[in-house]
């Protein structure tokens, strides 16, 4: 007797069924899905009514615009002065103290100080020599003062 062994015609792979492809197929349908989803709930921060008030960005700007109104007009002067030193030279901030205590006078309560805060700047980038080299009679000898105290 013959032992007849049956062979199959069809072919078993293990194609399609690891644990690979199972997690390629997910990833295939979850991941447009979680882009989706993203993407909509960006969309609906988005202020489409046109009312300002409903505008998430419109509240931030609203804030930041009280945060910046809420600063003294001399800090304000005082910072714009401290970025033109480190952009320019101490005698241009020195030049631009002096017109703006002679365009608004109601600076002058403060100009001492700025110009001493602009003198200790002048220090740290510059050293005290190359920094006393700028001083000038703005607001007495405020810059000068300053320049001494962050170098003594």
């Amino acid at each position: 007797m013959k032992h007849s062994v049956k062979h199959s015609t069809t072919r078993q792979t293990r194609r399609g069924r690891g644990p690979a492809r199972r997690i390629g197929r997910s990833l295939a349908f979850v991941l447009p899905v979680v882009l989706v989803l993203s993407g909509t709930l960006a969309v609906t921060r988005v202020n489409w009514s046109g009312d300002p008030s409903d505008s998430v960005l419109a509240a931030s700007e609203a804030s930041s615009a009280k945060a910046s109104s809420a600063r003294a007009p001399h800090e304000v002067l005082r910072d714009r002065l401290l970025t033109e030193l480190q952009e320019e030279d101490p005698g241009v901030a020195l030049t631009h103290l002096q017109q703006a205590v002679n365009e608004r006078p109601s600076l002058a309560d403060h100009c001492a100080t700025i110009a001493r805060a602009l003198g200790r700047a002048a220090v740290k980038a510059y050293g005290p020599t190359r920094a006393q080299s700028y001083a000038r009679p703005v607001c007495d000898t405020a810059f000068a003062s300053g320049v001494l105290a962050a170098h003594g």
